[in-house]
């Protein structure tokens, strides 16, 4: 059974860093399409950033510069480094992941449906 668990969300000010982590478990990472998506209130669910099973990666333009996206394939880990964070990135924020090509993943990852998702984790930044 596939089990995506986020953890690392908080509440920072503006400016500050947090990073965000993503434990997958029943599922590798080798092979695979992961990214990190994010839903505000109100909002629809917008793709945050993608990494693909050679590493390659790719951002939406607001978090460019400021987020990165890594992962451990040995450890099953998705991280997300956001930095500069400022008050438009309050969001839920989820990790997903699901076997893609690779150019399919960088390609059409903010519009594909994932198969996995986690529950998702909290980011709050104040003004």
């Amino acid at each position: 059974q596939v089990q995506l668990v986020e953890s690392g969300g908080g509440t920072v000010q503006s400016g500050g860093s947090l990073r965000l982590s993503c434990a997958a478990s029943g599922y590798s990472l080798s092979r695979s399409c992961m990214g990190w998506f994010r839903q505000a209130p109100g909002k629809e669910r917008e793709g945050v950033a993608i990494i693909d099973s050679n590493g390659s990666t790719s951002y939406a333009d607001s978090v460019k510069g400021r987020f990165t996206i890594s992962q451990d394939n040995a450890k099953n880990m998705l991280y997300l480094q956001m930095s500069s964070l400022v008050p438009d990135d309050t969001a839920m924020y989820y990790c997903a992941a699901d076997h893609l090509y690779s150019w399919y993943c960088l390609q059409r990852w903010r519009t594909f449906d994932f198969g996995y998702w986690g529950q998702g984790t909290q980011v709050t930044v104040s003004s």
